[in-house]
């Protein structure tokens, strides 16, 4: 059982505060800043250690960043959160348990998390994927996709031999369904062999090759060979591509550029790093 200290929730808005956690407990929050508390406004005191204003400006501030609202009633479920906080955080220490190695390891990993994150957003904030980037990589993909989509089946195996019986036996009148219980594709065999609408940029080249020149209730008339194997290929139908609108994919394509960008960096760190 678990029990997220910091998920705070208000009218039904849930707050999640673990970038504080990992804050006060990594010692992200410089010592010195903590040894000023008694010329900072405090919020509460528990046990003698203080709660500061400023630590919850500060959780407020990054949740009004989320659409959270900055208003009493927030502020007044922040600070009790953060007094929960502290009482069990004194008790772990009278307990020992923040000198175990295991946690020390923990935090250590949560500090650098949360350095590794400023360090994103300070770089996203001065560099920022542009809209006109976004588009570029949608149009991209949408004519590497091609303007038509294929449901297919197939039969895998590991022998050129087997996949050459299998052919024989649909000639002479065998059901393709009944076949694909052979298959090696446990994703598709007991569903007849089948596949889900897609492009041919989805499959291997081979696959993709031998299946745009079948026509339609058609079977390959020799075995496909792909890294993965011997395919028997079956075409079931052809329609024009379900595009998704720009839009409804808009973000998913900016966390992959994104996601780019953040291995580029890496890399270029990597690079000038002398690693051992």
């Amino acid at each position: 059982m678990s029990y997220d200290l910091f998920s705070i929730r208000t009218k039904g808005i849930p707050m999640k505060l673990r970038l504080f956690l990992a804050l006060l407990l990594a010692g992200a929050i410089p010592a010195g800043a903590l040894a000023q508390a008694k010329e900072q406004t405090r919020a509460a005191t528990v046990n003698g250690k203080p709660i500061l204003k400023s630590r919850v400006d500060f959780i407020v501030k990054q949740q009004a960043g989320q659409g959270s609202p900055d208003n009493a009633q927030v502020r007044e479920a922040v600070l009790d959160r953060l007094i929960n906080v502290e009482l069990v955080v004194q008790e772990a220490e009278r307990r020992g348990l923040t000198k175990t190695a295991d946690l020390q390891v923990q935090l250590d990993l949560a500090r650098k998390q949360v350095i590794f994150q400023a360090f994103l957003q300070e770089h996203f904030k001065a560099h920022p994927i542009k809209d006109e980037a976004v588009r570029t990589e949608y149009e991209r993909v949408k004519s590497e996709r091609g303007d038509k989509e294929y449901k297919a089946r197939h039969i895998l195996v590991d022998k050129d031999t087997e996949a050459k019986e299998i052919i024989e036996k649909l000639n002479k009148g065998g059901k393709f369904e009944e076949l694909a219980k052979q298959s090696i594709d446990v994703g598709s065999k007991d569903k007849g062999g089948e596949l889900d609408w897609a492009v041919p940029a989805n499959y291997t080249k081979p696959f993709a090759d031998a299946m745009v020149r079948l026509e339609k209730g058609k079977t390959t008339d020799a075995p496909v060979q792909s890294q993965f194997g011997w395919h028997v290929i079956r075409l079931d139908d052809v329609r024009t591509a379900q595009v998704p609108a720009f839009d409804s994919v808009k973000q998913r394509i900016l966390g992959m550029l994104q996601e780019q960008e953040i291995q580029r960096l890496v890399g270029d760190l990597r690079a000038k790093a002398k690693v051992e």
